[in-house]
């Protein structure tokens, strides 16, 4: 952060101190994209026709002007760091408390999907074994962080958070979709049926019954306490066809980390 900016946060600081921590998390928002931006580059091999100095230089200024630009987005990691800020300064606004007549909605971030999945998983933790963290990664994988999930035919939610499919054993209802599978490595759409809960509550613990009594998941359970065993467990006991499972749930599993650590 340079000088003027600094002082200028100081002056906002003594005048509007919430005002200042918005500022403080974006700037920290900024520098965060930023520096994924720079690692994503490194993860990727260069060409070496075009890489100099000059090219170099332009691609940090690219990602700076990038990072300034996402950075403040409504739900975005500036939002969890102004509220544990906020928090910690005693300028917090009282916390909602939800009740029977809270109207079910998508989360408006990742971090209110981690919060609202929090107690049902702890309770499915209990159960299994398996870190409360890596079940709610998976439920936000699974759903695309609650924006994305499996609808009834007349378009209400059927709370399966973890794409669980209705066997011949299944005796509740059932929600038919379209949805991707992968073939012999390759993606073709299919029309499956998939179970319906009255809950999200209900979808961990049926999640949770099936990874405590289905021996394809027994090694899964096993080595529930590494996340990367625990992905690529997932995998090899064929939870989904994806070959790039493993790899997507572990990243959403770290995402989830992260968040957890600023709440």
């Amino acid at each position: 952060m340079k000088v003027d900016q600094l002082a200028g946060l100081r002056n906002i600081a003594t005048q509007d101190p919430k005002q200042a921590i918005k500022e403080v998390a974006k700037q920290f928002e900024s520098l965060f994209m930023q520096e994924l931006m720079k690692s994503m580059r490194q993860a990727t091999m260069a060409s070496g026709m075009l890489d100099n100095e000059g090219t170099k230089l332009g691609t940090e200024m690219m990602d700076t002007e990038f990072a300034g630009k996402m950075s403040g987005i409504k739900g975005g990691l500036a939002d969890a760091i102004e509220r544990q800020l906020s928090r910690q300064m005693g300028l917090a606004a009282p916390a909602q408390r939800l009740t029977q007549t809270t109207p079910l909605r998508a989360p408006a971030s990742a971090s209110e999907f981690v919060a609202t999945h929090g107690e049902a998983a702890k309770k499915a933790e209990a159960r299994t074994g398996i870190p409360a963290t890596f079940m709610v990664a998976q439920a936000a994988h699974e759903t695309g962080w609650g924006k994305k999930n499996i609808r009834m035919a007349d378009g209400s939610n059927s709370f399966n958070l973890f794409g669980i499919k209705a066997d011949a054993n299944w005796k509740g209802p059932v929600a038919q979709i379209t949805t991707t599978e992968y073939v012999n490595g390759a993606p073709k759409k299919m029309v499956q049926s998939f179970r319906a809960y009255s809950s999200y509550d209900d979808s961990f613990a049926d999640y949770a019954r099936m990874m405590k009594t289905s021996p394809r998941y027994r090694e899964v359970v096993a080595q529930a306490g590494d996340a990367t065993k625990f992905a690529q467990g997932l995998q090899r006991a064929g939870y989904a066809t994806d070959p790039a499972y493993a790899d997507k749930l572990g990243r959403v599993i770290n995402t989830t980390l992260r968040l957890q650590r600023l709440a």
